[in-house]
């Protein structure tokens, strides 16, 4: 299956619900907390994660995905829907003992297929209503609603668009709810957005290396 973006980039944010934050034992960030994930970490619907060598604990994390339809540079809140294509479903998958050890997050999450993202992009939803849902091989493990973060994505829209230009195509994924857990060779990961649909991907054995 094709991707249904092409981003320049993909901008994550990190520890953007209280609960997910408290279950990894950090603090609420006092403002949001960026970080990049490379465009190569994508992952078309239906392709496999691959578990790289260099980690013994790779975990899924469920996201709501904000695509930029127009360019947006220094946006306020007010405006920054307008420069939203739609939604879509988003896996920010990590290598939690990497993010741990390095000090900084690319590593753990810029490994090739660590970024699934579709199975398409909708227009025309009111962010406040998303939720998204995680499950490995049919056991739900994550369940949120935007509603809980703690930064609503016209504030991070507009926040990113004064840090960086955002393009059309670019992603943003708006952090993830409590729940996540390690995924093993086997594994059926499905992201689960209801009125934009299900982002499956089975997990492969780990690279050699």
């Amino acid at each position: 299956m094709t991707q249904v973006v092409q981003p320049t980039k993909i901008v994550c944010i990190g520890r953007n619900y209280a609960a997910h934050a408290k279950e990894l034992g950090n603090e609420v960030p006092p403002e949001p907390l960026i970080f990049l994930k490379p465009p190569s970490a994508m992952l078309a619907p239906g392709a496999a994660i691959v578990l790289p060598h260099q980690s013994r604990r790779v975990e899924h994390e469920a996201e709501i995905g904000v695509v930029i339809g127009t360019r947006a540079k220094d946006v306020s809140e007010e405006d920054a829907l307008a420069h939203v294509a739609g939604f879509t479903c988003v896996n920010d998958v990590t290598a939690r003992d990497l993010q741990k050890t390095d000090g900084q997050w690319t590593r753990a999450k810029g490994f090739d297929t660590f970024c699934p993202i579709g199975p398409q992009v909708v227009a025309g939803l009111d962010w406040r209503g998303l939720e998204v849902i995680c499950r490995v091989n049919g056991i739900v493990r994550q369940h949120g609603h935007a509603r809980d973060m703690m930064y609503g994505i016209p504030r991070l829209v507009s926040y990113v668009s004064g840090i960086m230009t955002l393009e059309p195509g670019d992603v943003i994924a708006t952090g993830t709810p409590e729940g996540v857990g390690p995924l093993e060779p086997g594994d059926l990961v499905e992201v689960e957005i209801p009125g934009i649909g299900l982002l499956a991907n089975p997990v492969t054995g780990k690279g050699t290396p």
